[in-house]
C-alpha cells in the first residue's frame, strides 16, 4: 500500500485524507505560541498535538483561576455592584 493514497476513518460517513490531517496539523501549528515562536518549518505532528493538549490545560488552569478570582471579587463587592459585574458576564 501506498504511503500517498488516503487513508480514511468512517465517521458517520465522512471520510478524513492524509491531506486534510495534514492541512488541520499545519493550522494547529500556527495557532500554537509554543511552536510559533520557535521559527522552525519542521515539527512534527505527534509534537503539535502535544503542544496542542499542554496549551488546551494551561487554557483551562487559566480559566479556573479567572473565575476562582472574579468569584473571589464577586464576593467582596457590593450587592449593586457585583449585580452589575453579573450582568455584563451574562450577556
Amino acid at each position: 500500500m501506498s504511503s500517498r493514497r488516503s487513508r480514511s476513518r468512517q465517521s458517520g460517513g465522512a471520510r478524513i485524507t492524509d491531506d486534510q490531517i495534514n492541512d488541520l496539523v499545519s493550522k494547529l501549528n500556527q495557532l500554537l505560541p509554543e511552536i510559533r515562536e520557535r521559527r522552525s518549518d519542521k515539527v512534527s505532528a505527534a509534537n503539535v498535538l502535544q503542544e496542542t493538549c499542554n496549551y488546551i490545560r494551561s487554557l483551562h488552569r487559566e480559566v479556573d483561576d479567572l473565575s476562582e478570582r472574579l468569584s473571589e471579587l464577586l464576593a467582596t463587592t457590593d450587592t449593586a455592584q457585583a449585580a452589575i459585574i453579573r450582568s455584563l458576564l451574562s450577556q
